[in-house]
């Protein structure tokens, strides 16, 4: 059987990307979303119009979602499928990491945690499923602004409120990390949180490059961070890895 048509992928990422927030994004925007260079994103967006998929403003010359695929419905990846194809993954970066894990996707302007795994030891702990977190003070939520252009966009013109001395709390800060993050691929926080406490995250994409979620580990700022503050290469492995092999099993379905 052949293999997946990646300029397929590309563009079912492209759609999906559009059908986000406000459904208007810039050709940076995008690009920058999907990790694609500019070219290659125009083309695929010029084909897409071709067939009505996609639209451009005239006058802002911003894309968004054609009347043609609107027609013919939608489909979504849900929290349900995204817990299901990452429960084993969790399971073993809990064990290798020895720290508790989160699987994150955005809902409402904040990080819903979806799955939840407990750090293996024998502390006392309580099941975070279905908890609220905040883009801007988490790693879980670093991700999902950085791969997001309109998401981010949007959190940057609203309050970003402080929860600790270390939070962020100005726009400009906070583009300048999610900079960093797409460039790294993945991001952290140090008791920007909650004093004592520190945490990394990576990005899980569907077929096409599209972030659907974030995988990350959470602990004491000790165990997480050296020193400086910085995050462990080790655990930030660990946390990558994880995350390439949700992503993997959502393009394989298995």
């Amino acid at each position: 059987m052949p293999g997946p048509i990646q300029s397929i992928e590309r563009a079912a990422a492209m759609l999906r990307l559009l059908a986000r927030g406000s459904g208007h994004h810039g050709l940076a925007e995008i690009s920058a979303s999907l990790g694609l260079p500019k070219g290659t994103a125009h083309g695929i967006l010029r084909t897409l119009q071709r067939v009505e998929f996609v639209e451009q403003d005239q006058t802002t010359g911003r894309y968004r979602l054609g009347a043609a695929l609107l027609h013919l419905g939608t489909s979504y990846l849900d929290a349900n499928e995204l817990r299901s194809r990452s429960i084993n993954w969790a399971d073993t970066l809990a064990a290798r990491s020895g720290q508790e894990v989160r699987i994150g996707m955005h809902l409402d302007g904040a990080v819903l945690v979806v799955h939840h795994v407990f750090r293996p030891d024998d502390t006392m702990q309580t099941l975070g499923i279905g908890a609220m977190l905040p883009l801007h003070a988490t790693a879980l939520g670093k991700v999902l602004l950085a791969y997001d252009a309109d998401l981010s966009a949007t959190t940057r013109r609203r309050e970003l409120t402080s929860l600790t001395r270390r939070t962020i709390v100005t726009p400009a800060a906070l583009e300048r990390v999610l900079v960093q993050v797409r460039t790294r691929g993945w991001a952290s926080e140090a008791e920007e949180f909650m004093p004592g406490e520190a945490s990394i995250a990576a990005p899980i994409r569907v077929p096409g490059g599209l972030v659907v979620g974030a995988i990350g580990i959470s602990g004491a700022v000790d165990r997480i961070c050296d020193s400086a503050s910085r995050p462990k290469p080790a655990l930030v492995e660990d946390v990558s890895f994880a995350a390439d092999a949700v992503s993997r099993a959502l393009t394989t379905g298995s």
